[in-house]
């Protein structure tokens, strides 16, 4: 088939091959990602197209029943993009014109590849977004229900990886639980910015047809436009880094959250362990317990958090207008929402089943963890805090110090009052105000003619 770009004058020689081969890089195995969103945005292209007239009823009628079999391929996972085509968008069209001749060549007229792939990695990210931040919930919820579970349970605090104070497995796990939903601030930021329509952009300067933008962006249940054909097409790149960057946040704390576990797994903390089966072991010492998965918890989430750099730095110099630059930025932002959801299912599954140590403060090594605790009483007692601070200190250095290990901390968000419901409302509230919904109604009525 020839390109969409194609006059025909082109003569396919070793060279142009050669050519093609570079430029085409791994779109073809990429696209494959994108062909159901091809395809719903293609039906609200159409449907605009008739309504201007450029497409008559039963071409639109024909057209819809044919991308209605293309989608069902698509979510079936059978639609591949053939040995010298381009890119999914040149597959779909070239299906619809085996299929219907003529009336499958009137798809394009009024866009181009450049808003036509801004608006499937937009449908994409939409897609993809709405179910990290499910996944992001059930972690949520399961951080919560063991930070419940064990609020009153006492472990040491650090600084400086350094014996610092009492904390609590309550405070640990929402800890991570409340620095999911400030993840989820940040990607809602960036999904507001995706959640707008690119489609009749063109290809970055509009059309001389009169298109109905504000139909396609009904239809798509697209919260509002992208106003100005020009930036439209500079959102390219800006989308994706943004994106990226709040997987980034949910990719930190995942890391950091996986570099505690395999500390406390450890033998010389001893706070936590989790059954034989979710651990691996070594090829020679029989005793290992390896938090493998954790490990990688903590790798994917730190190549998570360099995504946005990577896209900045193939972004950073271009002018406006669309670059071939842009085509590489799908490599690694595509699969990057497989390898964030992978986390957040493997770590919830593995929070389901932790195994948490009791009565680790008894440890006479934790004694100086209530140093802080003493002062605060003696403070309490009328004596000022200077002096009190300089009595505990001279009394560990004399060997004298042996303190009361009872915790009675009130205030919210300490060790006995955590402020866990606070926390569920912060989540239930960020997580209501994506709206999901909206453009889910709105591609279930895309079919309806």
């Amino acid at each position: 088939m020839a390109k969409l770009w194609d006059k025909g004058a082109n003569s396919h020689t070793e060279a142009t091959q050669l050519i093609e081969n570079f430029t085409v890089g791994k779109d073809r195995e990429l696209d494959v990602w994108l062909a159901p969103f091809d395809v719903l945005g293609s039906v609200a292209h159409i449907r605009m197209l008739e309504s201007i007239g450029l497409l008559d009823t039963t071409e639109l009628t024909q057209l819809v029943a044919a991308l209605a079999d293309i989608y069902q391929m698509a979510q079936s996972g059978k639609f591949i993009i053939e040995e010298g085509i381009e890119d999914v968008h040149s597959q779909v069209e070239m299906m619809l014109t085996q299929k219907l001749g003529d009336v499958g060549k009137k798809i394009h007229s009024g866009r181009s590849r450049n808003d036509q792939v801004l608006l499937d990695l937009k449908l994409y990210m939409r897609h993809e977004i709405k179910e990290v931040v499910q996944l992001t919930t059930a972690l949520f919820e399961q951080l919560m229900q063991l930070s419940n579970q064990h609020k009153n349970t006492l472990l040491p605090g650090y600084t400086h990886l350094q014996v610092a104070m009492p904390s609590s497995f309550g405070l640990w796990f929402g800890a991570y639980a409340e620095s999911l939903t400030d993840d989820l601030l940040l990607l809602q930021a960036a999904y507001r910015i995706v959640n707008q329509n690119p489609l009749g952009s063109a290809a970055g300067y509009g059309s001389s047809f009169p298109l109905d933008r504000q139909m396609t962006t009904d239809l798509l249940g697209f919260e509002r436009l992208n106003y100005n054909v020009v930036y439209a097409q500079m959102g390219r790149g800006k989308v994706e880094k943004n994106v990226a960057f709040a997987l980034g946040a949910i990719g930190g704390s995942l890391a950091k959250m996986a570099m505690d576990v395999c500390l406390y797994m450890n033998q010389n903390f001893g706070f936590i362990t989790f059954p034989d089966h979710l651990t691996t072991g070594s090829s020679i010492m029989p005793h290992k317990k390896n938090p493998d998965v954790f490990e990688l918890i903590r790798a994917k989430g730190n190549k998570l958090q360099a995504l946005s750099n990577e896209i900045l730095m193939i972004t950073a110099n271009l002018p406006s207008g669309y670059h071939r630059d842009l085509q590489l930025i799908k490599e690694n932002f595509l699969p990057a929402f497989a390898d964030l959801k992978a986390c957040l299912q493997i770590a919830t599954y593995m929070f389901q089943h932790i195994q948490i140590k009791e009565d680790i403060l008894k440890n006479e090594k934790y004694k100086y963890l209530f140093s802080v605790e003493e002062v605060n009483k003696q403070v309490l007692a009328g004596t000022p805090f200077r002096e009190a601070y300089k009595n505990v200190g001279l009394a560990i250095d004399a060997g004298n110090f042996d303190p009361d290990q009872s915790i009675a901390h009130t205030h919210i968000g300490s060790i006995g009052n955590p402020g866990n419901q606070q926390v569920k409302q912060k989540m239930q509230h960020i997580v209501q105000s994506f709206d999901f919904a909206s453009f889910a109604q709105a591609l279930d009525r895309l079919w309806e003619l």
